[in-house]
């Protein structure tokens, strides 16, 4: 084709496309394609005006093509969920907490931080940890599976069997209140990490005997590098065998022999702070209520647990359809912690809400438009339920501020999840919260 011709072919589309801009200036609840004044680069006049498809569900109905999906039908414009920052202040809800660090150079202080993929690799957690350890004492990384699949940034972890190092696909068979269907097991003896390791398990010929090799991540001195005792969680009532070590015991090599459920190792001190990184991927964190309360109980007891940590609200959003999901998903919350204060009724609960995330709408990215109301709501939850709440979304910024985030290196590209440096920044502004003064 002659170049004048493919100037006369661009030229005669952009002529057809711009006759549909002027015959059709209204969108279509079905298409969407942009006026004039967008295409060259002028505001439109409907920007800030929310036309909702009510219909949405007759037009489903009515649609007889299978190639076209629920999803797929959205509204013209983002709906504007404006709140002003409900603020929960830790001091009142965090008392018992901040009680128990006072006594912290004299027994144990446990924090028990579960949540999303966002705290996966020991990401938020090490930070508060280090400072913790840092300013009231304690070492150790606290509890870890006896089968570490997503490796961490603080502890180096390589399970053996038969003298054969074991891939994350190997070792022995684990169930998991969590993640697929596939792996629950059909008691909710799942322990308190929401994952057990069955040794000795017909279908894992050589798991009775095993070896955990441990030793830092880094050679850089850290708090969380050193501990003194090994504690081992296992059988059906969390019972537990402690190994006491030298002070500066920094790595270690565990031979566990027999039968049962191993629900965790702890590497801690006999003193001071400890805090547990129990990330769940996938998990909306509504799983608590489908674990056995007794094991939970004994475990929060013994431990003398302070503080419980949820941070979840993230894996709700992006199929969240509407204020009625949200809705649901903070009521689930709800009976999350209630049931969590059951069984922990003197330690205090922190919740942190889901940080800012980007989705594309109408090929720009930009914050998904339920974020703000989920953390409204979940504010006042926190508030009701007489629990601390930090929004995690009003410190990074708001509304896009994952972008920013993004820009300084502090976020992945998938505009989700932190980077490293993303998540110590994150849990700079959650200190600085927690101990204001």
């Amino acid at each position: 084709m002659r170049p004048k011709h493919i100037v006369l072919f661009v030229f005669s589309c952009l002529v057809l496309l711009g006759g549909v801009c002027v015959l059709f200036p209204q969108q279509s609840t079905l298409f969407r394609w942009p006026t004039l004044g967008e295409v060259f680069g002028k505001p439109s006049e409907v920007a800030d005006t929310l036309v909702l498809a009510d219909t949405l569900e007759t037009i489903a109905i009515q649609m007889s093509s299978d190639s076209l999906r629920l999803d797929t039908i959205v509204p013209n414009h983002v709906p504007d969920y404006s709140y002003e920052p409900d603020t929960v202040f830790p001091q009142a809800a965090l008392a018992a907490f901040y009680r128990a660090l006072r006594c912290a150079d004299t027994s144990v202080v446990r924090v028990v931080h579960y949540g999303d993929s966002q705290i996966e690799e020991d990401r938020m957690s090490s930070s508060l940890r280090r400072y913790l350890q840092r300013e009231y004492g304690g070492g150790g990384v606290g509890l870890i599976p006896l089968h570490q699949t997503i490796p961490t940034l603080t502890l180096s972890q390589r399970l053996y069997m038969n003298d054969v190092m074991q891939t994350t696909q190997q070792g022995p068979k684990r169930y998991m209140v969590y993640g697929p269907r596939s792996l629950r097991r059909t008691t909710n003896q799942y322990g308190m990490m929401g994952q057990v390791a069955v040794m000795n398990d017909s279908l894992v010929a050589g798991s009775e005997d095993l070896i955990l090799k441990l030793e830092p991540m880094s050679s850089k001195v850290a708090t969380d590098t050193y501990f003194s005792r090994i504690r081992v969680f296992a059988d059906t009532t969390i019972h537990y065998t402690t190994s006491q070590l030298e002070d500066s015991t920094s790595s270690a090599e565990i031979h566990l022999s027999g039968r049962g459920d191993v629900y965790g190792i702890s590497l801690e001190t006999s003193m001071g702070v400890m805090l547990d990184n129990i990330p769940m991927r996938g998990c909306n964190g509504n799983v608590f209520t489908q674990m056995d309360s007794m094991q939970l109980a004994t475990y929060f007891s013994e431990t003398h647990t302070a503080l419980i940590i949820l941070q979840f609200g993230g894996n709700s959003i992006p199929s969240a359809k509407d204020e009625s999901y949200i809705r649901s998903a903070v009521y689930a919350l709800r009976l999350q912690v209630r049931f969590l204060r059951s069984c922990a009724p003197n330690a205090s609960i922190l919740f942190i809400g889901p940080s800012d995330m980007l989705t594309s709408i109408d090929g720009e990215l930009q914050t998904y438009p339920l974020i703000p109301y989920m953390d409204h709501l979940l504010s006042q939850m926190a508030r009701s339920e007489n629990i601390a709440y930090f929004s995690l979304y009003n410190a990074m910024g708001g509304r896009n501020s994952m972008i920013s985030w993004q820009q300084k290196g502090w976020a992945g590209s998938d505009g989700v999840h932190f980077s490293r440096c993303g998540a110590e920044k994150a849990t700079d502004k959650l200190i600085k919260w927690m101990f204001p003064n």
